[in-house]
C-alpha cells in the first residue's frame, strides 16, 4: 500500500516508561519504525501531565534524544505534553509554558477527562490565549460532555483554540457518538488537526483499557476510512463524505492532517 508522505502527528505516547504508552524501549522503537514506514516524518511525544503521572521535562528530553539517535531522526521526535487543567499545571504554565508546549513554543495540547469539564475551563483558556498560548483541545469527540456541546466548542475556537480529533474516531472505534460528533464538526469546518495519539503496537494491546488500542498508523487510518476498507465502515449504513483519494477535509476548511500546520514549529 502506498502511503501519503510528509505526515505530522502532534499527539503520541511513544516515549517508554513515562506514562501509559510504550512500556519499554523496544516498543518505542517499533512504534517509531511503523510510523516512519507509513509516511510520518515528524511526531510529537506528548506524555501525560496529570494526577497519575509525573511530568519530567529533563527525562523527556533525554528519551527524545536517545530515540532520535536510534532511529536516525526517522521520524523526527519533538517534545510536547498531554496537559490536564489541574491547579498546579495551570499555575506552572502561566508562569512558564515552555516545558509543556510543542517544542517550547505556543501550541499547548489540552486534554480533558472523558466525563467532565472543569467549571473554570473558559477562564483558563482565556488566560492562556491572552498570554499567546494556543490551546489545542485534544479528542473532544471522546468527552461525553463535549460530544453534545458544539456551540461551546465554537466559542472556544472563536477565542483562539484549535480542535484535534483522533484518527480512529472517523470510524466507530470509540463509539457511534464520538464518530457522529467527529463528522459533524468536520462538515462545519471546526476540526484543525487529526492526530493518531499512538500508545501501543498491535501486538502490545494486552489487557490494558480500550484507548490503548491506538497504533502509529495515521496515514493508513485516514485512507482506510476514506476508501471504505474499514470493516466497521462496511458494516455501517452511514456514508462517510471523505474523498477516497484525498486527505483533506470535505469542505473548504483546514487540512486536518497535521502536515498543514507547518507553523506549529514556530511562533505564530
Amino acid at each position: 500500500m502506498k502511503y501519503a508522505a510528509g505526515m505530522i502527528d502532534i499527539h503520541s505516547h511513544i516515549l517508554y516508561g513515562l506514562d501509559d504508552g510504550a512500556r519499554d524501549r523496544d516498543i518505542s522503537l517499533a512504534m517509531l519504525k511503523l510510523a516512519a514506514e507509513t509516511g510520518t516524518t515528524d511526531i510529537v511525544a506528548t506524555p501525560h501531565s496529570d494526577g497519575n503521572y509525573e511530568y519530567q521535562p529533563a527525562l523527556i528530553d533525554e528519551r527524545i534524544q536517545e530515540l532520535n539517535e536510534a532511529t536516525g531522526n526517522h521520524p523526527r521526535i519533538h517534545r510536547g505534553c498531554d496537559f490536564h487543567l489541574s491547579i498546579d499545571n495551570v499555575q506552572a504554565a502561566l508562569i512558564d509554558h515552555t516545558p509543556y508546549t510543542i517544542n517550547g513554543l505556543n501550541y499547548l495540547l489540552v486534554e480533558f477527562a472523558e466525563y467532565f469539564i472543569p467549571p473554570s475551563t473558559e477562564t483558563i483558556l482565556q488566560q492562556f490565549t491572552e498570554r499567546g498560548i494556543i490551546p489545542v483541545i485534544t479528542h473532544p469527540e471522546r468527552n461525553q460532555v463535549l460530544q453534545n456541546s458544539t456551540p461551546r466548542l465554537e466559542k472556544w475556537i472563536e477565542s483562539g483554540c484549535l480542535l484535534q480529533v483522533t484518527a480512529q474516531s472517523l470510524t466507530d472505534r470509540f463509539g457511534r457518538e464520538a464518530q457522529t460528533a467527529t463528522w459533524s464538526w468536520l462538515r462545519k469546518g471546526m476540526v484543525h488537526v487529526l492526530a493518531n495519539e499512538s500508545a501501543s503496537m498491535p501486538s502490545d494491546v494486552g489487557t490494558r483499557y480500550q484507548t490503548r488500542r491506538r497504533t502509529p498508523l495515521l496515514p493508513s487510518a485516514l485512507r482506510a476510512c476514506c476508501a471504505g476498507r474499514s470493516r466497521r465502515r462496511r458494516r455501517s449504513r452511514r456514508v462517510l463524505p471523505w474523498p477516497a483519494d484525498s486527505t483533506r477535509a470535505p469542505s473548504a476548511g483546514p487540512d486536518v492532517v497535521g502536515r498543514a500546520l507547518t507553523n506549529i514549529w514556530s511562533a505564530p
